[in-house]
């Protein structure tokens, strides 16, 4: 199917119905060879903008979703330019559930299928200010963690009823272990995480892979004037490995990989020890 059929079918195609109508959106499940049909949710993070180009480069169809109408334009053309088969996208600030099934029926139908979600929103928030104001918290919380929780929950069904696709989803080591500096947002990853965990033991029976990506500090706008910055990993590096990682459907990735050696360290440092450490 071409670029124009795709937009015909986004055009004539679109029931904006809630998840129990959706096996009657018209969508055509082929197999994987070929481009892949992607959704990108929260595509102008670093790390998502960085893996799109890999997806573009190699002609991958895809639908980007992201709050700011601005740097979206500025990603969906560079994509084009890359040479993405197909780039369509919605302006959407994820935060709003209640557009969730609406957005998700129409990414669908503009792709003419679905075979890869990589569900990439997230904020970083103001540690300190989560500490003493738990609006900055809740904040924290609903994006990260009740945002991804409700799309997740639409694309996980979805592609059951299919027994098709990929779900990747950005998490972080952040939420191995609690820890002083960044608990607020590292309790919404461990959240994010023990849900995907709990996701991928359910569907992937069904034929649905489920990936955990959890990255450390990588090199992007919203780490940027953090303290050692200079020492995070290189987001194309990162990038290239969560392509790679999608494409053998692992179940769970650190990027870069001594990570999961540093988070079994960290997680198995004795409580006493570890409550007097400066972390």
């Amino acid at each position: 199917m071409n670029s124009a059929q795709r937009t015909q079918t986004a055009t004539t195609a679109e029931p904006q119905l809630p998840l129990r109508y959706a096996p009657t959106i018209a969508v055509d499940d082929a197999a994987e060879a070929g481009p892949q049909r992607i959704l990108v949710l929260g595509a102008t993070s670093g790390i998502a903008e960085a893996t799109c180009r890999l997806w573009a480069e190699r002609g991958d169809h895809l639908f980007l979703v992201a709050r700011n109408a601005d740097k979206l334009n500025v990603v969906a053309a560079d994509m084009r330019v890359r040479g993405a088969g197909y780039v369509d996208t919605a302006v959407v600030d994820l935060d709003d559930t209640t557009k969730h099934a609406e957005l998700l029926a129409h990414a669908v139908n503009s792709l003419a299928g679905l075979d890869v979600a990589f569900v990439a929103l997230g904020v970083l928030g103001d540690a300190r200010e989560s500490e003493l104001n738990f609006a900055e918290a809740n904040r924290i919380l609903q994006t990260n963690f009740v945002s991804a929780v409700s799309l997740l929950t639409w694309l996980g069904n979805f592609c059951a009823q299919r027994h098709h696709g990929t779900l990747a989803v950005l998490s972080s080591v952040a939420g191995d272990r609690g820890r002083k500096s960044n608990y607020v947002y590292g309790s919404s990853k461990a959240g994010l995480s023990t849900f995907v965990d709990g996701l991928r033991n359910r569907i992937d029976r069904e034929g649905v892979r489920v990936l955990t990506i959890k990255p450390g500090p990588v090199k992007t706008a919203m780490t940027e004037g953090m303290r050692s910055s200079d020492k995070f990993a290189d987001v194309e590096t990162v990038a290239t490995s969560l392509v790679k990682a999608i494409g053998k459907r692992a179940g769970v990735v650190y990027v870069p990989g001594k990570w999961w050696i540093i988070m079994r360290v960290v997680t198995l440092i004795p409580e006493f020890i570890f409550k007097k450490l400066d972390l």
